[in-house]
């Protein structure tokens, strides 16, 4: 059975350890994890003074275990799905439709935030969860154009300067359906396209991905 010993040891040695810090050891069976649990808890308390926090401490299943976010799956690194929601509610939050708050303004902190996450979580994030995520955050800021847009000739106005079809843009900026709604037709797509919130400045998971699994090709 293959387990980890999870240790957990507190403040101690005058500063040596300023927080509380967390270690995952990982052995081929049960059993050597809990002589390897004993042995080490026993070294770090007479040795070296720091105490053990034996509530926290555990051995178990590695697929039961995880440590700084992460747990493995399959023989890969993958980041926690807790992480992951939180994750988007704080992308939710950065994106949320209120109007005073400007597209640029909001892409910096998106790109502050993302850079930031992907570079501690990025490595146990699915490739599949980045693209879903970039398409997600991308919707989210359509939705906030459109809300910033409000009444119908401002609507219709933007979208034909974006060079949407005349037809369309009256059709969309007449329309009663909501922002979310909105943002999600092919008319608003093709005017807010990809290639537009590149140019302006928007981060891509995907490329943080690439740059992180694959950073000898990675563009």
């Amino acid at each position: 059975m293959s387990g980890d010993v999870h240790v957990r040891f507190c403040e101690s040695l005058r500063g040596r350890f300023p927080w509380a810090t967390r270690l995952a050891i990982f052995v081929k069976s049960k059993r050597a994890g809990e002589r390897v649990m004993a042995s080490i808890s026993r070294y770090l308390e007479q040795k070296l003074k720091v105490k053990v926090n034996q509530a926290k401490s555990k051995v178990s299943p590695v697929k039961e275990s995880s440590v700084l976010g992460f747990k493995i799956h399959h023989k890969k690194l993958r980041t926690l799905d807790s992480k992951v929601r939180k994750f988007k509610h704080e992308l939710k939050r950065i994106t949320h439709r209120c109007p005073g708050i400007s597209i640029g303004s909001r892409i910096i902190r998106l790109k502050q935030y993302a850079q930031g996450w992907m570079g501690h979580y990025g490595c146990g994030l699915k490739y599949d969860d980045a693209i879903a995520l970039d398409g997600w955050i991308r919707r989210r800021l359509r939705m906030c154009y459109w809300k910033q847009w409000r009444r119908p000739r401002r609507r219709i106005r933007a979208l034909i300067n974006l060079g949407v079809n005349k037809r369309d843009a009256i059709r969309l900026g007449l329309s009663r359906k909501s922002y979310w709604r909105l943002s999600k037709t092919l008319a608003t797509n093709s005017g807010l396209s990809n290639a537009h919130f590149e140019e302006i400045g928007l981060i891509s998971l995907r490329t943080l991905w690439c740059k992180i699994h694959h950073p000898a090709t990675a563009r």
